[in-house]
């Protein structure tokens, strides 16, 4: 059957005979792997590079690289290896030229030729889910990176010029650049657009709701019947994938320069289509570049709403990227970056005011993870000046980084390549590298053999195996090199935490010291009588005995070398 044009020609009544995906496991359990479709891999089997140490990246041109979709499918034992669940991919819908990336779409109805075909996205979705892992049944989820609040630059104002936002000015319509895009037809309506012209401060209001996001042209999605036609639109072409592919979630770009009525009605719609078919955990998490908890606790938690005069606004989103970890706030040194407090170079203050900042957002400490899915890097050098986290790391460091993710509370999420130690720095597409060497002779980079990739995957199976890494309550632990214990300070000392699920506790500790420590960590006094012991679970074995200071806490003595991370039970 030929690819829609419409969404008139949209059938949303389920596929006869088909039984929809659907899965107990929360998506708080999942370890998510963010790859560029381009970039992962293509069709063509290659040797694989198989050493005990890092690769770099190869280096791509600006433009489509070769990866596809069947690259993926056949490589999901790579992913499911690494103790991935989870597969997030760049968008893969039709793209204007060069546009290799994903953002710049012209048709929400078809796949990108460079990508494949559709029949190759419902191939891989029903192989992630049905994949098997050691003989076992390891679903896998697909989530796709969906593009809703704009356009790619698929029409020019008038006399092609660029255009620059000016108090909210509505500028003159030129003409779309193709006959035949966008798709659906629909969207070829210039009144459907805001034309304001592109963003120059992406944080002031109305600017950042109405201008262009550089070329990319802003849909009118405003709280009107052009933006309910807008909006519905949209919901229909997405619905046509969930019900096609049987995907499992939306990454949501740009919630931020999104109408709130837009993201509402998005948001629930593709939620209640999707209980239409049986799938009750389809996930919807959004991209809410900011620094902000303000912003954040609009869009995120038990108070996911705001009000609007006497009219409340539901925003719909499961969760969001927690950007205000990653990229810290800039200036302050009490909230730094989080790769740089794992890196030594910042203190550590800023992760307990993190905590501490999200306790309005659930109904107990330990529901605060269903809400933000953490990373340390990802595919945009705007907020990561040094590049990836890797650059100027060593194999420990991105280890432990990752392992604080996949322990901590969050839905952890891995940027392809990070794996393999990829250091990409300057551009989008430096930090975009390829996991395989199309030129003559060349190898694919999905290196099992590699200590980063290794050491991850075994975390992985730990986060699986115990509970409180998965659902437990999360709390940093004093530490005390003398017997005095407090919170540790400046560069060099024992960064711990524990995770509770009565009646368990799971301890969590990684030496962010470029030197050996033999740090004292405090524990739950209730669940570690006198006498008992702590296992390791991981990163050293045995057991070590639980102690008694002269206060009557109780605590763990950890010898670590440099960088090491231990999780002990």
């Amino acid at each position: 059957m030929p690819d829609p044009n419409s969404v008139k020609e949209i059938d949303l009544t389920p596929i006869p005979g088909k039984k929809y995906f659907d899965i107990e496991r929360e998506w708080r359990e999942e370890f998510i792997y963010f790859l560029m479709v381009d970039r992962f891999q293509d069709d063509t089997p290659r040797p694989i590079v198989a050493h005990a140490s890092r690769s770099s990246g190869i280096t791509t041109p600006n433009t489509f690289f070769g990866g596809n979709i069947k690259g993926i499918s056949r490589n999901l034992d790579y992913i499911s290896g690494l103790g991935c669940t989870a597969i997030w991919l760049s968008p893969v819908f039709e793209n204007n030229d060069q546009a290799y990336h994903g953002y710049d779409i012209n048709n929400y109805l078809r796949i990108d030729p460079h990508f494949g075909t559709k029949q190759d996205l419902i191939d891989l979705v029903d192989a992630a889910h049905n994949f098997k892992k050691n003989g076992r049944p390891f679903p896998v989820r697909i989530i796709l990176d969906v593009v809703i609040n704009h356009s790619g630059d698929n029409w020019f104002y008038q006399g092609g010029f660029p255009f620059f936002y000016f108090n909210d000015q509505i500028f003159p319509f030129g003409d779309f650049r193709k006959g035949d895009r966008p798709v659906p037809t629909e969207l070829r309506n210039k009144d459907w657009y805001h034309r304001r012209g592109e963003i120059r401060d992406f944080d002031r209001a109305p600017e950042n709701q109405n201008g262009d996001i550089s070329g990319l042209k802003d849909y009118a999605n405003d709280d009107d019947a052009i933006g309910s036609d807008v909006i519905n639109t949209l919901i229909t072409a997405h619905c046509y994938w969930i019900r096609e592919a049987d995907v499992d979630g939306f990454r949501v770009d740009a919630v931020k320069h999104m109408g709130d009525l837009a993201c509402s009605r998005f948001c629930s719609n593709i939620r209640e289509y999707a209980y239409s078919l049986g799938k009750r955990g389809f996930f919807l998490f959004g991209e809410v570049a900011s620094s902000s908890d303000d912003i954040y606790n609009r869009y995120i938690g038990q108070n996911t709403s705001k009000q609007d005069g006497n009219n409340t606004v539901f925003f719909g989103l499961n969760s969001v990227l927690d950007f205000r970890l990653a990229e810290g706030v800039f200036g302050d040194e009490n909230n730094a970056p989080l790769r740089d407090v794992l890196k030594g170079f910042k203190g550590p203050q800023t992760l307990f005011n993190r905590i501490e900042a999200q306790r309005a957002r659930a109904l107990n400490r330990g529901e605060i993870g269903r809400y933000l899915v953490t990373f340390v890097d990802n595919h945009d050098s705007f907020w990561q000046p040094a590049g990836r986290f890797a650059n100027g790391a060593t194999d420990d460091q991105v280890i432990g980084a990752i392992g604080f993710l996949l322990c901590s509370l969050g839905t952890p999420c891995i940027y392809y390549g990070t794996e393999q130690g990829f250091a990409g720095q300057g551009s989008d597409n430096a930090m975009r590298e390829a996991m395989f060497d199309k030129a003559p002779g060349g190898k694919s980079l999905l290196n099992t053999q590699c200590p980063i990739y290794k050491e991850i995957a075994k975390i992985a199976e730990v986060m699986r195996t115990y509970e409180p890494l998965r659902f437990g309550r999360m709390y940093y632990r004093q530490i005390s090199g003398d017997g005095h214990f407090g919170f540790p300070l400046g560069f060099t000392y024992t960064l711990a935490f524990s995770r509770m699920l009565y009646p368990q506790e799971v301890l969590v500790a990684y030496n962010v010291s470029d030197e050996a420590r033999d740090d004292r960590i405090i524990v739950d006094a209730t669940l570690h009588p006198e006498p008992s012991q702590m296992r390791f679970l991981h990163g050293k074995s045995g057991t070590i005995p639980v102690q008694t200071a002269q206060s009557g806490a109780r605590f763990v003595k950890l010898d670590l070398d440099p960088h090491q991370f231990v999780i002990l039970t």
